[in-house]
């Protein structure tokens, strides 16, 4: 059901046009972390890898990064040296400032074929435990696609930033009732088997307006 027409998308914004006041730090509510502590340690081996390596071949130096992205050059020399553990909102921004897929900044390069085993997948929480995103689809399986089962307990409210311009997102509620916004006076109201596709390159929220468990796949689309 849709509580309110949707606006006609914005014009994307070129990631150098981010703030020009970097951040180090998101909301502690945006903060997701594995599940165990060897879990986190891999992630955040990976995230200080693939930071470098792709910055690098870019030709960016921190200070460039920085300005791209949002996030100061202090904190990206944190996580490239693994002297901290960066927030989901964090790796958006810097996905978004590299140009670069999600998946393809936390993930393993891809191979020929590659598995995905529930009992071996690194769950993100936020730190009050209340959202979980869980990837779905190995590293690397699409440039272009991502994919990921959301779960957000009674009440949870996940807020993101907008990602690159140009990005969708597709969402099927799988169980439960979700309340979407986009920006600040569009919602969508969605029940189990139901679904919605939306420009993402805005800011956006998901929030579980039942009593009961929420689970989504997300399907990201980024653009050509």
């Amino acid at each position: 059901m849709v509580a309110a027409k949707p606006r006609a998308p914005r014009p994307p914004v070129p990631a150098a046009a981010a703030s020009e006041a970097p951040v180090e730090h998101a909301a502690p509510a945006d903060r997701a972390e594995p599940t165990d502590p060897a879990g986190r340690d891999d992630v955040s081996r990976r995230v200080a890898e693939n930071l470098r390596s792709r910055r690098k071949a870019r030709g960016l130096s921190l200070d460039e990064l920085a300005r791209a992205s949002g996030v100061s050059r202090a904190g990206l020399s944190q996580i490239e040296t693994r002297k901290t553990n960066p927030t989901v909102g964090i790796l958006w921004k810097i996905a978004v400032g590299l140009g670069l897929p999600f998946n393809e900044l936390i993930g393993e390069p891809a191979s020929t074929a590659s598995v995905v085993r529930k009992s071996k997948t690194q769950v993100l929480r936020s730190m009050d435990g209340q959202f979980m995103s869980r990837p779905l689809a190995p590293s690397g399986a699409s440039p272009l696609v991502e994919l990921y089962e959301l779960t957000l307990n009674p009440g949870a409210v996940h807020a993101s930033d907008a990602h690159a311009p140009g990005t969708r997102e597709l969402l099927v509620v799988l169980e439960g009732t979700l309340r979407l916004r986009v920006e600040t006076d569009t919602v969508y109201e969605l029940a189990e088997g139901d679904s919605v596709s939306f420009v993402a390159d805005v800011p956006h929220a998901y929030e579980n307006a039942a009593a009961s468990t929420l689970r989504v796949h997300n399907v990201i689309i980024y653009s050509r």
